[in-house]
């Protein structure tokens, strides 16, 4: 369909009553009315009643049952659950421009950026996972004679998933495909501020799917409700995306219940490092400065600290200004808009307050303002930002802003680079530019870092797992890494002869 086609049918979406997913019925929220807004605009998009706590009890509950009853651990078959994924896949793509506009309206992210970073990968997700349902092996031990030993694979239990709200139906991805194909239930709890595209996609898949009562239960809740999830004994795995606090917060709830299993894909500080041997250094300032300022700056693993050696430090600052001050903010859905208004008013806040802070630790050279002028005034806007000569001990080279605010720090050599690179809490992710091989190497070996980038900051793939060390997290998403924390293994001893 055209857009203007799909974008009348969202407005008419929009207008329906918003419901919880518990145990195969819609269900009316119980807890507070909440506004999911446009961040363009300010106006509100949907009204939704969000679950309270006895509702997560609730959902909790229906895919504790399910699990118990083994309707999809055992009794479907892996190739049954392979084909649910993939026909999850099917509706995905079937509906990817519903899906993207539901995904930038109370975002802010471009509509071309979900169009082509995030909902197609939504289906090659659920794709990926439907090809790991009978592959995941256990394995024979060497044990003494008289015995066999050989581990099993069993799904953990029940998932209670937490996405962000900055890839929102992205990251239900990355945790609902692998918690089914290992044959778990779920309780997917998308952020209250963007949850209409997995809403929607819960729907198509009620409608078009016969799937079990409770295998997939859907709560809009806030963070109490939210955090009493956590602590449900029915609950047997949380995985969750989001802020190094409320990460620890998760891990004590884990303790003080069940003690059940934590995976958490949480904060960033990633430095991107450009050596004066970079071979095509106009290419490295473009790629890194795409990365670092798509999707508004509102990525974990973006690079916020550009570490430049001394001989190209001039010259890459002058591109970097220049290729911000170029920048057009503006509604998500017009083409001609390069970045659009960030997420919510609590983040446009914490962004202007680094940027104040900023200005007293290093020299701004760029933005440092909200771009609130004409089709803009009421939206959340902030001009690319750029600060230069940044200490490392400053607070906006050491803090999480999330949002489109860069530090820039010169170095001499190769150590000073390591020393600064490394001199953070976070650990996820952290690029290389250089044109010396061995020293790529030595860098790769040496940050301290879960992904690494040398030449190209920014390499995705779904075979790749993703995530950090130190303060950004605990395991790891995406590929065959990712099936172990949605699993619990077995031993069995059999003695013969």
């Amino acid at each position: 369909m055209t857009l203007d086609a799909d974008l009348s049918w969202a407005r008419a979406w929009l207008k329906e009553d918003k419901k919880q997913y518990i145990n195969g019925q819609w269900v009316a929220g119980a807890g507070q009315t909440w506004d999911v807004k446009n961040p363009a605009t300010g106006e509100t998009l949907s009204t939704i009643a969000l679950a309270d706590a006895a509702q997560a009890d609730a959902a909790a509950a229906a895919a504790h049952r399910c699990h118990q009853s083994d309707v999809w651990s055992r009794k479907t078959t892996r190739k049954q659950r392979a084909d649910v994924l993939n026909a999850i896949a099917r509706l995905i793509r079937e509906n990817t421009q519903k899906l993207a506009i539901l995904e930038s309206l109370p975002n802010g992210k471009l509509l071309s950026e979900a169009m082509v970073d995030d909902i197609p990968t939504c289906a090659e997700i659920f794709e990926y996972y439907a090809g790991w349902t009978d592959k995941f092996y256990g394995e024979v031990s060497p044990v003494e004679d008289g015995f066999l030993n050989f581990t099993n694979k069993e799904p953990v239990g029940v998932c209670a998933l937490i996405a962000p709200w900055n890839f929102p139906l992205y990251q239900a991805s990355l945790k609902i495909a692998p918690a089914l194909a290992m044959g778990n239930t779920v309780v997917m709890k998308p952020s209250e501020y963007t949850p209409l595209a997995t809403q929607f996609l819960f729907e198509l898949i009620d409608r078009e799917l016969d799937l079990p009562a409770g295998l997939l239960n859907l709560l809009v809740c806030d963070g109490p409700v939210a955090n009493h999830l956590t602590v449900s004994r029915d609950v047997h795995k949380v995985s969750f995306t989001g802020s190094t606090n409320v990460g620890r917060q998760i891990v004590q709830n884990s303790g003080q219940s069940n003690l059940k299993a934590v995976t958490l894909e949480l904060g960033g500080k990633s430095p991107c490092i450009f050596f004066d041997d970079t071979p095509d250094l106009d290419a490295a300032i473009d790629r890194a400065f795409t990365v670092m300022f798509s999707h508004k700056g509102e990525k974990c693993s973006e690079p916020t600290r550009f570490l430049i050696q001394k001989g190209s430090y001039d010259y890459v600052m002058s591109r970097l200004i220049e290729k911000a001050e170029a920048v057009r903010c503006g509604d998500p859905l017009s083409p001609d808009a390069q970045q659009g208004p960030q997420c919510n008013p609590a983040q446009f806040k914490r962004i202007m307050d680094y940027i104040e802070i900023g200005k007293g630790e290093a020299e701004l050279v760029a933005g440092g303002y909200a771009d609130q002028q004409g089709d803009n005034a009421n939206g959340l806007f902030i001009r690319p930002t750029i600060f230069a000569n940044v200490p490392g001990s400053a607070r906006i080279a050491q803090e999480e802003i999330f949002g489109p605010v860069l530090s820039c720090t010169p170095f001499d050599t190769a150590e000073d680079a390591l020393k600064l690179a490394n001199d953070t809490t976070y650990g996820l992710a952290a690029g290389v530019y250089t044109g010396n091989i061995n020293v790529a190497h030595q860098m790769a070996d040496r940050l301290d870092a879960g992904m690494i980038f040398v030449n190209r900051y920014g390499c995705y793939g779904l075979s790749s797992p993703f995530g950090g060390f130190k303060e950004s997290g605990w395991g790891k998403e995406m590929a065959i890494h990712s099936l172990s924390s949605y699993t619990k293994t077995k031993g069995i001893w059999i003695a013969y002869g």
